[in-house]
């Protein structure tokens, strides 16, 4: 079917649609499907799942949610956009995080609109992916740009991802090979720079803003 589809008649958009539910899934790939210009030529329910999907159909986009087991959505666009540069991605995710959008276009998606996007808008804007465009949601990158970067270094944004899990602090510095009193230091800095009262909710705000 692949070979045919990409052959005849100027070729329809190979898409590959990748979510956790499959219920969105197999909707998403039924409307989808519907489109003249669109023909959905693989599936994944996890995050680790996409490359091997999008290499084996020769897919031409790549629809991603953002929360999948595995890795996210945002892992798996780095790792399409390194393995497969002629597959661009578009982020479709239910949580509209303006850090999630910064984080997203970082790892080389081309787009990102939210799961209530109309089924129309949304072959739209898998068509301007495919032809090259950038798609953002408006709000989205509004909120972005107002918001500004994320104010936690590398070290500790590990060091309260972890923390987020329920780690205590000699769990974090074995996984991260620092000192306890290191990662002290890095949950005691995101704590004031995300104004939360402890680091379970320092971790609370910043995965609310995107940041984890």
């Amino acid at each position: 079917m692949g070979a045919a589809a990409s052959a005849g008649g100027g070729g329809s958009i190979r898409l590959l649609v990748a979510d956790d539910q499959a219920l969105v899934r197999g909707a998403l790939s039924a409307l989808l499907g519907l489109e003249p210009d669109i023909e959905v030529v693989a599936e994944a329910g996890r995050g680790d799942e996409v490359v091997g999907a999008a290499l084996a159909a020769d897919a031409q986009v790549a629809m991603l949610d953002i929360e999948m087991p595995g890795i996210d959505g945002i892992a798996a666009a780095a790792e399409l956009r390194a393995a497969m540069p002629s597959c661009r991605v578009i982020i479709v995710t239910t949580f509209g995080r303006p850090g999630y959008l910064k984080r997203a276009i970082q790892a080389g998606a081309s787009g990102f609109v939210v799961k209530d996007t109309p089924a129309t808008q949304l072959a739209d804007a898998i068509r301007r992916v495919h032809r090259g465009e950038r798609v953002l949601d408006p709000t989205l990158a509004a909120e972005s740009l107002a918001q500004g970067d994320s104010p936690l270094t590398e070290r500790e944004t590990d060091a309260l991802a972890l923390a987020r899990t329920g780690g205590s602090v000699a769990d974090i510095a074995r996984m991260l090979h620092l000192s306890e009193g290191t990662v002290r230091n890095h949950l005691s800095a995101a704590i004031g720079k995300t104004g939360g009262r402890n680091r379970a909710d320092a971790a609370r705000i910043a995965e609310s803003n995107g940041w984890l």
